[in-house]
């Protein structure tokens, strides 16, 4: 009997349609509560394999007039969830490919909106992990802000639309996945930029970035704002005055967690300082474009992640705390846990360990943790 599959892009298209979906994830109760797949019509219920497999009264809970797709950590057991669910009378079952770790590394491009000067913006979404990183095309030539490790499906898509890729930067030096910049602007002969005060121990060649610099990409023009508090050198870029990308500072449901280098006592006041001072500002009709999201429901409706600023001052509790003895509570007392492996992906993004891939898959298992609770 042969399995039926489905990849995580079709599922991913499943996803940000909204389809109605369940989904049998047969990964371990500890993993299954950590991280797992979400969507606004998607119903997820954890059944360890063992358990499935030994206790038939499971199956009666299990829909038989809908699809039921099969998870696992890498696609193994879910294959076998399908092969016997099949077995047991159930028609149409699929298994995901490559389990939640193919799912935390699938990217979806979505277009942002157009650029004043010419060109566009496009937000790769990474569903399974909460990652966003950016890519700004003008003229033919490109910027890539925030670049996630699978440098393959940049470089496939600016291929495909025809686009040179001759930018790439961080917003900051990221603790929670590991950075495709510097590898992609290697392999394509770009130029890498990252913010010197959270450089001082990499040991490779950047260009430093710093506020009030600018990055011509064709006709579009990307400008530096110094915004300190999620790392001392955490630095947004303003797109064509339209556009902020706030990197790990500002998202739309919280604000940046200062404590991944074990400073939090030190960075609280920069962050605050960025937020209710730095960000205020700037013009209130910029749309926030954040490097990453806690959740589904900070999702527009066509799976991209943005809102203005005026917005999230309005409704962002973060933005809304104005005893700054609250504040300082808030964000060093309401962490969630520190991403897994954090201190290790500082350290490759550094430039000081090289892992293999599957170190470095590995490395990025579990959703981020970047934010405030």
């Amino acid at each position: 009997m042969t399995v039926k599959t489905v990849s995580t892009k079709e599922m991913a298209k499943k996803v940000l349609n909204q389809d109605q979906l369940f989904i049998l994830d047969v990964r371990n109760t500890g993993a299954f509560d950590e991280w797992k797949v979400e969507g606004e019509n998607t119903k997820v219920v954890n059944v360890p394999f063992s358990q499935l497999t030994e206790e038939d009264a499971i199956l009666d809970k299990l829909p038989k007039d809908k699809e039921i797709y099969t998870m696992c950590a890498k696609g193994n057991s879910s294959k076998k969830a399908a092969k016997y669910l099949e077995e047991k009378g159930f028609k149409n079952v699929y298994s995901i490919e490559g389990g939640m770790k193919a799912w935390g590394e699938y990217l979806e491009p979505i277009k942002v909106g157009d650029l004043t000067s010419g060109g566009s913006i496009y937000q790769f979404v990474r569903l399974g992990k909460g990652c966003l990183s950016y890519l700004i095309e003008s003229e033919g030539k490109g910027a890539i802000i925030d670049t996630n490790r699978m440098v393959d499906v940049y470089e496939q898509f600016a291929k495909e639309h025809g686009i040179e890729i001759t930018h790439l930067l961080d917003t900051h030096l990221h603790a929670d996945h590991i950075s495709g910049g510097k590898e992609l602007a290697k392999k394509l002969g770009g130029t890498y930029y990252l913010p010197p005060k959270d450089a001082e121990e990499v040991i490779f060649e950047y260009v430093p970035i710093q506020n009030g610099d600018t990055v011509k990409v064709g006709n579009a023009i990307i400008q530096a704002v110094y915004s300190p508090g999620h790392t001392i050198g955490s630095t947004s870029f303003l797109i064509d005055d339209q556009y902020l990308l706030t990197g790990d500072i500002l998202f739309i449901d919280s604000i940046g967690r200062p404590d991944l280098a074990g400073k939090a006592g030190d960075w609280v006041d920069d962050l605050r300082q960025t937020l209710y001072g730095r960000y205020k500002g700037l013009e209130s009709e910029l749309i926030v474009l954040p490097a990453h999201f806690m959740g589904i429901k900070e999702m527009n409706q066509d799976g991209s992640i943005s809102e203005t600023l005026d917005v999230l001052y309005k409704q962002n509790h973060g933005l809304n705390i104005p005893n700054e003895e609250e504040f300082k509570k808030t964000v060093t007392e309401n962490l969630p846990p520190q991403p897994n492996s954090y201190e290790e992906i500082r350290q490759m993004n550094m430039g000081k360990i090289s892992p293999d891939l599957e170190q470095q898959r590995e490395m990025e298992i579990g959703p981020n943790r970047c934010a405030v609770r």
